[in-house]
């Protein structure tokens, strides 16, 4: 079967994926209006190409935060990729080394931070992280992949608890006993802790933790800090304040808050909230290179796919993800060329418009 979008990927992965997995890494929030929205949200954005602008030569190359990559697509955080693929992360992080892009590794890997690095000691990796009761957990996660030269960390700030995914709880999910949240294991208070009903470990996020605890987090770490999970220019102007160095506008996938905007839908007032101060970077529903054209001219430095990864993963692994990849690659850099856009810095607001469907 050739390979030729990534709806062909999905198609493989619900096919061939035990239905426990692929109904973890599918799931939304109750309904899943939200996940469902991520994607159709960027349906009712139009195209206003540009002609006769000479697109015989085209760049895709950008930069994140000083760092320049082949093309603002990046692998977001997304748990438990050897479900997927028997070398999980490994391969991920293998995929985006060879595409010269950002894997942002997951702290529920189900590889650890160090066999990721070796697996691809040249990749350009950024550090998922959630806040516990037990700060020193945090910490010492924080300094080990400080130590492995990973080059920002990604906060992130909208699961004070775990969204109701129902499938899940249908299915009682539970990671395989073969397999472990490997950053997680024999540190702190993970041994003996058990798990909560999604699979995750029971070493609790802290849901009080607020703007305040922000200081802290910023003492413990000399890595830039992106904050994961704004949807509103009021949180927006805080995360400037506070010292941030990017946000993700993310609403997890849908799988926290059903009911919340796409997140296409909140990224101009966001992107005009911070006016430049901090980078801006987008995840959800991205899911063709036209997708990822049209968050770039709503001011996205740069997008980050989650399940398409994991598609990518149960396809054919590390040949996998890298050909998710190259499609969104291929798919952008021919979107840019059709709509007159020579690099990535022609791209701007005056390339699209909101459609009524």
């Amino acid at each position: 079967m050739a390979m030729v979008c990534l709806s062909d990927f999905e198609e493989y992965a619900k096919e061939h994926l035990p239905k426990i997995a692929w109904d973890y890494y599918s799931a939304g929030a109750d309904d899943c209006c939200t996940r469902d929205n991520n994607i159709l949200a960027y349906k009712r954005i139009r195209l206003r190409p540009r002609v006769l602008r000479d697109v015989s030569v085209s760049d895709t190359r950008t930069t994140v935060q000083g760092t320049e990559i082949s093309f603002p697509v990046g692998i977001a955080p997304t748990a438990f990729h050897c479900l997927a693929w028997h070398e999980g992360e490994m391969a991920t992080a293998r995929a985006t080394e060879a595409l010269n892009t950002c894997y942002i590794t997951s702290t529920y890997s189900t590889c650890s931070v160090e066999e990721i690095v070796a697996a691809a000691p040249n990749g350009y990796r950024w550090f998922q992280l959630y806040v516990y009761r037990d700060r020193k957990l945090s910490e010492e996660i924080v300094h080990r992949v400080e130590a492995l030269g990973y080059k920002a960390l990604v906060l992130t700030v909208d699961v004070p608890y775990t969204g109701k995914r129902r499938n899940d709880i249908r299915n009682k999910f539970r990671l395989p006993p073969h397999l472990k949240v490997k950053n997680l294991e024999g540190v702190s208070q993970q041994e003996d802790a058990g798990q909560e009903p999604h699979g995750i470990p029971a070493t609790a996020l802290d849901p009080s933790i607020s703007w305040k605890d922000m200081h802290w987090l910023q003492s413990i770490t000399r890595l830039p800090i992106i904050i994961k999970g704004i949807l509103t220019k009021e949180d927006a102007e805080l995360a400037v304040e506070h010292g941030f160095q990017g946000i993700i506008v993310s609403n997890h996938g849908g799988r926290q808050l059903d009911g919340g905007p796409a997140t296409i839908d909140v990224l101009s007032e966001i992107v005009d909230t911070v006016q430049g101060r901090i980078e801006v970077y987008l995840d959800g529903g991205v899911r063709t290179g036209s997708d990822v054209l049209k968050a770039l001219a709503l001011g996205a430095k740069c997008v980050f796919i989650g399940r398409p990864a994991v598609w990518g993963l149960a396809y054919k692994g590390e040949e996998g993800v890298r050909e998710v990849l190259q499609i969104l690659n291929d798919e952008f850099r021919l979107s840019m060329a059709l709509s007159g856009c020579r690099n990535v810095a022609e791209i701007n607001r005056n390339l699209v418009h909101f459609a009524r469907l």
